[in-house]
């Protein structure tokens, strides 16, 4: 069964998808650019399409264009 989509998620999974690449994924904010902490392409559209699933109207493109959990979150109250 899939978590349901919402903030906490979204942590959750940037959190394991840094973990793949990095090995300080503690001490990331909302706001950090996650391009920038380490995730790469590949990732982003892991998550996007994992998150599609789940119900997050947002494409690869909606993320890529501002790559913060803040932004993400943003995403996800004006797509409900």
């Amino acid at each position: 069964m899939t978590a349901p989509m919402n903030v906490e998620r979204m942590r959750s999974d940037v959190a394991e998808a840094l973990a793949e690449v990095t090995e300080d994924t503690a001490a990331f904010a909302d706001d950090d650019n996650l391009i920038d902490l380490g995730l790469d392409s590949i990732r982003l559209m892991s998550l996007a399409t994992r998150w599609r699933a789940a119900g997050l109207e947002a494409g690869y493109l909606d993320l890529a264009m501002e790559p913060t959990v803040a932004a993400w979150s943003n995403l996800l109250e004006e797509k409900r």
